[in-house]
């Protein structure tokens, strides 16, 4: 059985409030690329934004350090989302209260995507990486249309 990835992007981000738009353009355009169904790239688009948000937000770190964001089409239809950024601290849910302007992040993605999690990042890494997992539908079409057969 194949474990490779069909396909890999990454790409490094300021810790800036304008990063969560950033992140989202660039996903729209590769889920545009892998052919994700429009409603998959929406909840992706959401869960993304809310993963860099918090990167951007709650990361004890170095103003300067970089968010790193990683795509993976593990298979066509598994899509992974992985959002890394300089502090060591993990996540931890929160059942935010109904008047709480903020605080539903963590919840957003547990209710929507099929798994996530968040680990230390690797020897040699600084940090720590925050991820969530989505089903994608079977393809409509196949990745590549011979028009002469």
């Amino acid at each position: 059985m194949n474990t490779q990835p069909v396909d890999v992007v990454e790409w490094m981000l300021p810790r800036h409030p304008r990063s969560a738009s950033r992140a989202r353009i660039r996903l729209l355009r590769q889920a545009f690329e892998w052919q994700i169904d429009v409603e998959s790239a929406e909840i992706a688009l959401l869960l993304l934004s809310e993963l860099v948000t918090n990167a951007c937000h709650h990361a004890r770190g170095p103003r300067d350090r970089l968010i790193g964001v990683r795509l993976l089409l593990s298979t066509p239809t598994l899509l992974r989302v992985e959002v890394s950024d300089a502090s060591p601290a993990l996540p931890v849910p929160r059942h935010a209260a109904p008047d709480e302007e903020s605080g539903r992040g963590l919840e957003l993605v547990a209710a929507l995507a099929a798994s996530w999690g968040a680990h230390p990042r690797g020897e040699g890494w600084i940090g720590k990486s925050v991820w969530f997992e989505l089903a994608l539908p079977s393809p409509a079409w196949p990745a590549a249309v011979d028009i002469n057969s």
